[in-house]
């Protein structure tokens, strides 16, 4: 006699009904993490596996916004969502929570945050009182979470770059902080000539920890300058590329690849892809 068919681990109407929204999303989780009919990849996955996925798909929504590609945004936004998702199925597995949970937290903090939106507060308060409002109610929040330290809470998963941003803008609330751009200035110049001191003199080692203190410096100055620095170095990404293929295409015409030039034309053509975006701005 054949084996009995195993039922599905999941409800297939409500996986492939189109218009179940979130439930039907929970429920494709549960049947990829289900230890018997799921997904092989999905099913030996774990938190510290899945968390590079769900940082690389928060950098592609950044991206998409970024080009104003508007269309790829929703599928992008899908992917971290997706991410949330996974992360709250293998909570649920373990017992700590539910996507559930995670989305009461997220209501609850909302609402705590937003007294002048959803509680007694009045509206009639300027951007940067609410923002000063915002921080306070956070620090609050922090005392609870036993977090005393100025500098605790501050993810040690952030990009270097944004949590040396992040790092300062905590420092400075209690006034650690030059109260002068100039001052800021100043000290990039002192760490730029330790750094050629380093090059010329110094260690490797050295090196590196010197340039680690210059560009820790120049995101401190993106701060005072009201500039975040993740962003505007995407923004000088995302020129070098544009003006890097201009360069490529250029040399195309004339049956040119970058290895068959030489940096003083393609020099010559970056300048010309410069010019060619001024007359057009």
């Amino acid at each position: 006699m054949p084996d009995t068919p195993l039922a599905p681990a999941y409800d297939p109407a409500l996986i492939h009904d189109k218009t179940a929204g979130i439930e039907r999303l929970l429920e494709i989780m549960r049947a990829l993490r289900h230890p018997n009919q799921g997904c092989p990849w999905d099913i030996e996955q774990d938190f510290a596996s899945i968390a590079p996925y769900t940082i690389e798909e928060a950098y592609e929504v950044a991206d998409a916004i970024e080009r104003e590609a508007w269309d790829e945004l929703k599928g992008e936004l899908g992917d971290l969502l997706f991410q949330s998702v996974f992360h709250a199925q293998m909570a649920a597995e373990a017992g700590h929570f539910t996507f559930q949970d995670v989305v009461t937290t997220m209501s609850n903090k909302m609402v705590a945050r937003h007294p002048h939106v959803f509680g007694a507060e009045s509206r009639d308060k300027s951007p940067e009182q609410q923002s000063a409002d915002w921080e306070a109610i956070k620090a609050a929040e922090r005392a609870g979470n036993q977090e005393t330290g100025t500098l605790d809470g501050v993810a040690t998963g952030l990009p270097a770059l944004l949590r040396a941003f992040k790092l300062q803008k905590r420092a400075a609330r209690v006034g650690f902080d030059w109260p002068e751009t100039s001052q800021v200035i100043e000290k990039i110049r002192e760490e730029a000539a330790e750094l050629v001191e380093a090059r010329d003199h110094l260690t490797q080692d050295k090196v590196e920890e010197e340039f680690g203190d210059l560009m820790f410096v120049m995101a401190n100055l993106g701060r005072h300058l009201g500039v975040e620095p993740e962003a505007a170095l995407r923004q000088a990404n995302a020129k070098f590329i544009r003006r890097f293929e201009g360069v490529e295409a250029r040399l195309a015409k004339i049956g040119k690849r970058p290895e068959d030039s030489d940096l003083a034309e393609m020099d010559a053509l970056w300048d010309a892809v410069k010019a060619d975006e001024r007359r057009q701005s």
